[in-house]
């Protein structure tokens, strides 16, 4: 068995820190918040190369406090890409605000700043682009756009730890970005955790007092607020394993390397594209499959687990029926829902796994 991600390997070869971090929160009584939290939160924006960081509970709670701290709310509209985990527009829905979509880059899965200006109106207060996969969207073009209007823009890098657009670190572009340390992500905490990072140090604040209840200090309300607080494991786990992100990138990187190597030879591949100027991070390596059903059942005849991200883009999802679309509305996102399937990847595999897997594909047939 070839599993998608082995959580349990990486947790073996860094068990004696993690455990020990562990402990010791428990031996403090510290749960919430706390020293190992504020901690967490100066390395991350450390290495992010942004001035704060402010730890949260997901990912989700990070871009509604974001989206927030830039004033969105009732009336407004967020533009963003259909082409995304579900919790990208449920954030701007937290705030009363419309999302309003615009279609992906057919190569790079992100948002397709030709399309950007069109979709602006009067009432657009933020801009949050996906950096999808663990490759940063075309920032420079996005930001340029969102000056010309006066629109902040609100990075989603959930999926992005460490990815680069120009010597630039993800989250370090926009007004703020927001990460996910979702179990599963490059960063994964053992349990739910996010962070919002940015260089507005009044905005900083305004996030810190509404992830805790609106408070200013203890039991002064000063906003309405939330309980969007990370907890102390989450962040001293996090602190350990912050320390190998670099090296569990490298390996990624030398991982999806070797698949495109092994899969070019096929005439009908199409292997991921890393941009010029990028610095993919490699959250998900997906290639694009002319029958993918068929090729998924391969894989998982042989032992090996695949996975779709995403296979109903989210303004064809019934729960967001009310935005008024339907199929046809953003093709190139429609297509790479239906074609897109993600093959193993994380920094424990070996270069005989990649192999099995890639001896597979090379059985089957797949194409754009």
């Amino acid at each position: 068995m070839i599993p998608f991600l082995d959580l349990k390997a990486q947790y073996t070869s860094i068990k004696s820190e993690v455990d020990a971090a562990v402990l010791g929160v428990l031996a403090s009584a510290q749960y919430v918040l706390g020293e190992e939290v504020a901690r967490f939160e100066q390395e991350f924006a450390s290495y992010c190369r942004v001035e704060h960081a402010i730890a949260v509970n997901t990912g989700t709670s990070a871009l509604h406090l974001a989206l927030l701290a830039a004033g969105v709310g009732p009336g407004d509209e967020v533009i963003t890409v259909p082409f995304t985990f579900v919790a990208t527009v449920s954030a701007i829905c937290y705030t009363g605000a419309t999302p309003v979509f615009v279609d992906i880059e057919p190569t790079t899965f992100t948002m397709d700043p030709a399309k950007l200006e069109a979709a602006i109106t009067p009432r657009t207060k933020a801009i949050m682009p996906v950096h999808l996969y663990g490759q940063m969207a075309d920032m420079d073009t996005i930001m340029e756009i969102a000056e010309l209007y006066g629109i902040a823009v609100i990075e989603d890098a959930c999926q992005a730890h460490g990815a680069g657009y120009k010597g630039q670190r993800a989250g370090s572009i926009g007004m703020a970005g927001c990460f996910s340390f979702y179990p599963g992500k490059n960063l994964g905490a053992c349990g739910e955790a996010g962070m919002i990072v940015t260089n507005n140090a009044a905005e900083a604040q305004a996030m810190r007092m509404m992830r805790d209840w609106g408070q200013s200090r203890r039991y002064e309300h000063l906003v309405k607020g939330f309980n969007y607080r990370m907890d102390a494991i989450q962040g001293a786990v996090l602190r350990v394993k912050l320390r190998h992100l670099d090296a569990w990138t490298d390996a990624r990187r030398a991982h999806a390397a070797r698949y495109s190597e092994l899969l070019r030879g096929l005439e009908t591949a199409l292997t991921p594209v890393e941009a010029a100027g990028r610095r993919h991070v490699y959250h998900i390596y997906a290639v694009r499959c002319r029958d993918r059903e068929n090729l998924h059942r391969s894989l998982t005849e042989a032992g090996i687990q695949a996975g779709f991200h995403y296979p109903i883009p989210v303004h064809l999802q019934a729960a967001h029926q009310d935005l008024g679309h339907r199929a046809g509305d953003f093709p190139f996102a429609e297509e790479a829902s239906r074609t897109l399937l993600s093959l193993p990847i994380y920094p424990e595999m070996t270069a005989e796994q990649i192999g099995q897997v890639a001896a597979v594909m090379e059985q089957d047939v797949y194409a754009s």
